[in-house]
């Protein structure tokens, strides 16, 4: 209790009065809210788990998670690595088969539902196994026929005037194979479309299309048909339905000389870089080449051959095509540039009319000789060469020429180099029969040789 008042008593009170202590308690507090539950254990299936105190993680050593953050990064990047080189495969894939699966074929190499080009060299490590030829066939025996004309007074052709001349007679050949398409270059040698080829460009081929591009740039698309080919010789000559066709003019090469400017146009790497125009010298004639076991006479040249050009034209300086390329050197170990080869076309010549007329070459006629390609000068000043060997059975053996003469008349003309000697028996057919004369012992032999096949 709390007293109000006390203390003497207050000095204006006259008489004493009666003191009224009052006493007043605090305000109670307010009440508190009781709230009144009910709790019973929940049943089992509902009761839930009891927590699990976090792991306790014990403190790792800064260097073994460094170690394992590069090992993830190294996993990392091995697996992007991965990723990117089978995107590389499935993309060379597509390039070279198309959206297809092994052994499915598809149309025309070239088109939009066929196969990427690529060339057909003799080398090429995607060749098909199988090399026959089944593009459907044309007639032989036709009129037409490759002719050659002598530079003579021609005049000497700019670059450019060399490719307006020639270009126009250069067309795409495209082959299909079973899995793949070879694309190589072809030459119109007649207005009524004959094309000459070299024949590994269509090698496995079922079907053969040509693309001819006139000044404008716009090709004319046509199907081909094979007239002939031979394999070791490497030439094809294909005929499409046409008329009016650019023809190339056709020098003689044997007129060459080393160091002669000549060009080259032809579609190297595939259709896109068609009618590529490469320029260079004659490095070497009659240059004796063993292609894939076979021995071809070619003429070596500096111009630029690439995978495409095959089959496609040299031309001299008069803007005459005097050579079918046809093969380029390559190595694996060493850097090769400026060795490509051509079929010289006076050597061509006689194939490619063969080839029109029969369908395939005739047997080749032989003398039967080894002989020393230096010429030599008889007592009475003319010349000779050396026979230095005589194959039994062949045709010098049954002239009854020996070992040890010396060769001075073929033909009726006197013989003053080995490569007269070559391009004189070059125009004769088996069956042709030959005048020859000797040097023997002092004194000049007259012969007769029957010539014999190979």
């Amino acid at each position: 209790m709390e007293e109000l008042w006390r203390g003497p008593r207050p000095c204006f009170l006259e008489e004493p009065s009666e003191v009224v202590l009052t006493y007043r308690q605090p305000p109670a507090p307010e009440p508190e809210p009781v709230t009144l539950c009910y709790q019973r254990p929940l049943p089992a299936c509902m009761a839930l788990p009891a927590a699990v105190p976090p792991p306790v993680v014990a403190p790792q050593n800064n260097r073994r998670s460094r170690r394992r953050k590069r090992l993830l990064i190294a996993l990392a990047v091995l697996l992007v690595l991965a990723m990117m080189a089978a995107m590389g495969a499935g993309l060379w894939y597509v390039v070279r088969h198309g959206l297809r699966l092994p052994g499915d074929v598809r149309d025309f190499p070239g088109t939009e539902d066929g196969v990427p080009p690529r060339g057909g060299f003799y080398w090429e490590p995607e060749e098909p196994e199988d090399t026959s030829i089944t593009i459907p066939a044309y007639p032989t025996g036709g009129d037409t026929r490759l002719s050659l004309s002598p530079a003579g007074d021609l005049p000497v052709l700019t670059l450019k005037e060399v490719y307006d001349k020639a270009t126009p007679s250069v067309v795409a050949v495209l082959g299909q194979q079973q899995l793949y398409g070879s694309v190589g270059t072809g030459i119109i040698f007649s207005q009524d479309g004959y094309i000459l080829t070299n024949c590994h460009v269509i090698a496995g081929c079922s079907r053969c299309k040509v693309w001819v591009t006139d000044g404008y740039g716009v090709d004319a698309e046509y199907e081909a048909r094979v007239v002939g080919y031979d394999e070791d010789a490497d030439l094809a000559v294909l005929k499409v339905e046409a008329e009016g066709l650019p023809a190339a003019a056709f020098g003689v090469s044997d007129d060459l000389q080393v160091g002669d400017p000549v060009y080259a146009i032809g579609n190297p790497l595939g259709v896109e870089l068609r009618n590529t125009l490469t320029d260079g010298i004659v490095s070497a004639i009659n240059r004796d080449v063993d292609v894939d076991g076979v021995k071809m006479t070619l003429i070596q040249t500096t111009a630029a051959l690439n995978s495409g050009n095959s089959g496609g034209p040299l031309i001299n300086q008069y803007g005459q095509v005097i050579g079918i390329n046809t093969i380029k050197m390559m190595s694996e170990y060493d850097t090769i540039e400026g060795l490509g080869f051509a079929i010289p076309s006076s050597l061509a010549l006689r194939w490619v009319n063969e080839l029109i007329e029969f369908g395939k070459i005739q047997p080749q006629p032989v003398l039967g000789v080894t002989i020393n390609r230096i010429p030599e000068a008889m007592p009475d000043g003319r010349s000779g060469l050396l026979i230095d060997g005589v194959t039994p059975g062949l045709s010098a053996d049954r002239a009854g020429i020996l070992p040890g003469d010396y060769l001075t008349s073929f033909c009726g003309q006197d013989i003053v180099s080995y490569q007269q000697l070559l391009n004189l028996r070059r125009d004769l057919r088996v069956g042709d029969v030959v005048p020859v004369q000797v040097w023997r012992d002092g004194a000049y032999e007259e012969f007769t040789m029957l010539m014999m096949a190979e």
